[in-house]
């Protein structure tokens, strides 16, 4: 068990794949051409390509899931609050 564990802690370690987090806040940018958003502290996420941009807006309060990927955190889950 532990070398099953010590191996797929070394191919996410070279694949630059952390575990998933998690984060929420108000949106306070969107930046359409690089797909990304910019919450409330500060942190920028990078949107999945398939995203309907509309569905968001500045001030939009959200809840999102994230894995850290070649330096970059990517959104994997979106809950809009209203």
């Amino acid at each position: 068990m532990r070398l099953a564990v010590a191996a797929l802690t070394a191919f996410l370690a070279m694949t630059g794949i952390s575990a998933a987090a998690s984060d929420e806040g108000q949106i306070t940018a969107i930046d359409t051409e690089a797909m990304t958003i910019t919450l409330d502290n500060g942190a920028t996420y990078r949107l999945p390509g398939e995203f309907n941009m509309e569905a968001i807006d500045v001030g939009s309060e959200v809840l999102i899931a994230y894995d850290q990927v070649e330096g970059q955190r990517q959104i994997t889950d979106m809950d809009i609050m209203e």
